[in-house]
């Protein structure tokens, strides 16, 4: 779990958490928002909280974070309305290698990520 310190005297928030760690899923590989809300919080509770820190990025911090690599507990697209949507999503998804089968799912024991090597 990542420590909710203060910097520079302030408090780091959860979005800026999410944000943070989502900054380190490696190029070719997914995520879901339970596990970025699990590797920062102990909890999966959070991963409703990782989509709103996602939504929140503007058009600038969206060039920055890769948000196309966060996916649902399911493997697939969450309907999302952000940054272009799922369709771009997919797009950014497949230039980086991940594919999707024909339900439209990422084979997440293929393309899954667990999190910075050590953090556990």
């Amino acid at each position: 779990m990542m420590d909710e310190g203060r910097t520079n005297g302030e408090r780091i928030t959860f979005f800026t958490q999410a944000i943070e760690m989502i900054k380190r899923v490696p190029y070719g590989e997914v995520t879901t928002y339970g596990q970025v809300a699990v590797l920062i919080s102990g909890s999966v509770r959070g991963a409703r909280a990782v989509g709103f820190a996602l939504a929140a990025l503007n058009d600038e911090e969206a060039k920055t974070v890769p948000w196309w690599r966060v996916i649902n507990a399911q493997g697939r697209i969450s309907n999302s309305r952000a940054h272009n949507g799922a369709v771009r999503q997919r797009e950014l998804l497949e230039a980086e290698g991940v594919e999707f089968d024909e339900d439209e799912h990422v084979d997440l024991s293929r393309f899954g990520w667990d999190g910075p090597e050590g953090y556990f």
